[in-house]
């Protein structure tokens, strides 16, 4: 079983105003410092337990990739250390490692005996990479000649042909088609059964969600959160937004989950509730059901344009179902503070029977990205309960119909 303890591990580089202040340095290394020194991490601290499976987010340049090299030893940390238990195999860079003139067949071995394979190992391994990369004839071919796709497949069928104790995977199988992308999370799924440490760099929340035990959020090189797959995904969605400098809180609902909110707060959500045709509160839905979501919104400055949308998630903050007023083409324009606008949305409640969520949001466009007034999750929470409809499975209700002909 493998583990990995991080200590307040950092990378710092050097940066020099220009040449010469490097050439004097090195002409004149007991002289004062001629450089400043540019830190990418600081600070980081963590442990992976064996068998957890830990999934790192973050914007681009908050320093994921590095994290990962520090850990794996191909890059020095300037300070702190990182202490490993296992045999570990790491995917990172898309390429890394591979002789662009060597075959992949060539490339494949050089790997294997890299990792501390022996040679009957290898030989017994190989035709179970072949099968698994499926690139058929480019086997034999030079890595040069093969795409970015199917460099991965190579790449992480190398890297994970013998179960290691802890796999580190960086953003590389966001390359190539989603057939491989969806073959290559079954296989990790059955390395985390069979007991692997796993620490994965991704912006797939359904892989983040359903994968691990925990999340990091990296920012600017420094750790800001780290907990709950879906509360660390919601807090950095809302970071995406904060580009524009608007804000982002949270706050712990009464059933223990955490909320957050963000927006500039030109227009603002004042109240929100689900209701049956007779215009009750309802928090309990009966499969099949018609509701009506009502929304209650507030303008508090001069908005150009509006959309509001809302996102159905379930109990694992998956998206179920989403829609919003510009997809709609029904959006609010030129509003002035003071205004009051009710939006009433209303649907059947084909879903499964279980706990799920609604997230809100008021923004300019079709995204919450492009000028955001306020994202709020956990607007509401409800639950679904089949009573009067055959006990079917699953997150949707089809209402199908069978018949057999004999």
């Amino acid at each position: 079983m493998g583990s990995v303890t991080v200590n307040n591990l950092g990378k710092a580089y050097k940066s020099y105003s220009n040449r010469w202040a490097r050439l004097a340095e090195w002409l004149l290394p007991l002289s004062k410092p001629r450089y400043q020194l540019h830190w990418v991490l600081e600070n980081i601290s963590f442990e992976l337990a064996a068998g957890e499976a830990v999934g790192i987010v973050g914007m681009n340049g908050a320093g994921k990739s590095t994290l990962l090299k520090l850990i794996t030893g191909t890059t020095q940390s300037s300070t702190g250390s990182v202490q490993i238990q296992g045999r570990i195999a790491a995917l990172l860079e898309l390429g890394m490692g591979f002789h662009p003139e060597f075959t992949g067949r060539q490339n494949a071995i050089m790997a294997c005996q890299l990792l501390g394979l022996s040679g009957a190992e290898i030989e017994r391994l190989l035709p179970e990479i072949e099968a698994f990369a499926e690139i058929g004839d480019y086997m034999d071919e030079p890595v040069r000649t093969y795409s970015s796709g199917m460099q991965m497949r190579l790449a992480f069928s190398v890297a994970t042909a013998h179960r290691p104790d802890v796999l580190i995977v960086d953003e590389a199988l966001s390359v190539g088609d989603a057939y491989f992308q969806h073959k290559s999370f079954a296989r990790i799924r059955e390395f985390r059964k069979a007991g692997t440490t796993l620490l994965i760099v991704t912006h797939d929340r359904y892989a983040i969600q359903t994968i691990c035990d925990r999340a990091i959020l990296l920012s600017r090189g420094k750790l800001v959160m780290q907990g709950d797959p879906v509360e660390v995904m919601d807090f950095y969605n809302a970071m995406l937004a904060e580009r524009e400098q608007q804000t982002v809180r949270q706050e712990r609902l009464t059933d223990g989950r955490l909320r957050t909110i963000s927006g500039s707060g030109e227009a603002s959500i004042d109240d929100v509730h689900l209701l049956d045709d007779d215009g009750q509160k309802i928090d309990v839905i009966e499969v099949g059901t018609f509701v009506t979501l009502e929304v209650s919104v507030a303008i508090n400055a001069p908005v150009e344009r509006l959309v509001m949308g809302f996102m159905i998630k379930d109990k694992l903050g998956q998206s179920i179902f989403g829609i919003n007023t510009h997809r709609l083409d029904m959006p609010q324009e030129n509003l002035t503070p003071g205004e009051k606008i009710t939006y009433r949305c209303r649907f059947p409640m084909n879903l499964g029977k279980g706990s799920y969520s609604v997230a809100l949001s008021l923004s300019r466009l079709d995204s919450h990205l492009d000028t955001n007034y306020e994202w709020r999750d956990y607007s509401v929470v409800f639950h679904v309960m089949n009573s009067t409809h055959p006990d079917f499975v699953g997150c949707a209700f089809l209402d199908c119909a069978i018949s057999a002909v004999r």
